[in-house]
């Protein structure tokens, strides 16, 4: 058995391919080929070109494992296929196997993934699509590592956004065609997963396998700067729902949250700048109306 290791250069602060060779330890018995996942154009032809039996472990953070998903679309992988996080945040596995520093079998997480659009861009997810501050974080945290080499301190860009430099904005959110407007609105994610900024349990009730393919839509919104700084760690254990008075959550398959004023989003931790709006679609509701015309034509 032969393990084939995709590895992001750039992840965890630059220390990918040292991440990378830590597969070694954990599979010290296989023939192991490392690749720079950048070099690997066309992940159909790359998959085969491998017998049925070869593992694929892909390493790197989110950021890495959004790009993947996204090269692999509609692809049924029927190797073995792993994660081994090696990134800054690690958000995926945080919610999959927390603490794990082994191989993460992957195969199940990849397919029926998610698609937002936004700005004329589809992506697919993996983790979840943030709109508010949290994309103004993921904004401000690249314009700081252009910067300077140190490490980026996000909670640190967050607790000054939060008193000085973040200006909340008013909101339309409709999910499965129910429209709801809030003012003073401070983050409006939309989750496949449960974490996502490094950390954050932003929809502790989310299921990845729920049954009907609903995702999970958090809106804070209402609350002054000093009352959402002192609620805000809540977000880290999810307790933050809670506070029902300025937290309010959705869940649906078909979601558009708008913005009235360009605002920073994230996906899977990469930046989108200057976003007045998002859709995303689960993809499940078309598939049983799908199945269902179907079964009743027959």
């Amino acid at each position: 058995m032969k393990y084939v290791v995709l590895y992001n250069p750039l992840s965890g602060g630059g220390n990918g391919k040292v991440n990378a060779e830590k597969v070694r330890a954990l599979v010290s018995d296989a023939e192991l080929t490392f690749t720079d996942v950048r070099e690997v154009k066309d992940l159909a032809s790359f998959f085969a070109s491998l017998a049925p039996e070869d593992a694929v472990v892909l390493t790197g953070g989110d950021g890495t494992l959004n790009h993947f998903v996204n090269d692999l679309g509609d692809l049924e992988v029927v190797n073995p296929l792993y994660l081994f996080a090696g990134g800054s945040g690690n958000d995926f596995r945080t919610d999959v196997a927390p603490g794990d520093e082994g191989l993460i079998p992957l195969n199940k997480y990849v397919k029926d993934l998610p698609i937002v659009k936004v700005n004329g861009m589809t992506r697919r997810f993996i983790n979840g699509v943030g709109y508010g501050i949290d994309g103004y974080c993921c904004e401000e945290g690249d314009r700081l590592a252009k910067e300077s080499s140190k490490p980026v301190n996000y909670a640190s860009i967050a607790v000054k956004g939060l008193l000085f430099h973040y200006h909340t904005t008013h909101a339309t959110v409709t999910v499965d065609g129910e429209t709801h407007e809030f003012d003073r609105v401070w983050l409006a994610p939309t989750m496949k997963g449960r974490y996502y900024g490094g950390g954050m349990m932003a929809a502790p009730a989310q299921d990845r396998f729920d049954p009907d393919g609903k995702l999970t839509t958090v809106v804070w919104y209402g609350s002054g700067k000093l009352k959402t700084l002192m609620a805000f760690s809540s977000i880290f254990q999810g307790k933050h729902v809670e506070h029902t008075d300025m937290v309010s959550v959705f869940t649906g398959n078909e979601i558009t949250v708008r913005f009235d004023r360009p605002t920073a989003l994230q996906i899977d931790g990469e930046t989108v700048s200057g976003v007045t709006e998002y859709q995303v679609s689960s993809g499940k509701a078309k598939k049983a109306g799908k199945k269902e015309a179907e079964t009743a034509a027959v």
